[in-house]
């Protein structure tokens, strides 16, 4: 059996796909169309924040469960799992803007900055994405291993 447990992956991986899908139906085609307050806006802010809280958890949980450690930050739980190979530094370094980005968003809402919030709608999914795939290659390796 891996650490990681494969059901909880699964649901996981699920829920965050959905979150991402959500925000990639919703977010507008130009940095211009996304405006503060809005339901558009709303929705595109709030799936992505719950698509980097469910990867925050899953990193927490896998260096927790791996092994390597518990992580005083969420920053710090990618930085270990970027230490013990799971994932690239260059991931690491965008997931761990990421965490940012949530207690951001987590914490001062209503100062967003709607064109940055536009850009990590754009480009963070991809990196929530591999850092998925990364886990998942964990669980076969072991699994198969």
């Amino acid at each position: 059996m891996s650490p990681i447990d494969r059901a909880v992956l699964a649901e996981r991986t699920a829920a965050i796909t959905r979150h991402l899908d959500r925000v990639a139906s919703r977010l507008p085609s130009e940095a211009s169309g996304l405006v503060a307050a809005t339901d558009t806006s709303d929705a595109v802010i709030l799936h992505l924040w719950q698509a980097t809280q469910g990867a925050i958890d899953l990193a927490v949980s896998a260096s927790v469960q791996l092994g390597y450690g518990s992580p005083s930050t969420y920053a710090e739980a990618f930085r270990l799992l970027q230490h013990k190979g799971v994932i690239e530094q260059a991931l690491a370094d965008k997931l761990v803007r990421a965490a940012g980005f949530r207690n951001i968003v987590a914490h001062a809402y209503d100062a967003l900055d709607m064109g940055r919030v536009y850009r990590a709608a754009k480009e963070g999914p991809a990196d929530l994405r591999a850092f998925l795939q990364a886990l998942a290659r964990i669980v076969s390796e072991e699994r198969h291993g």
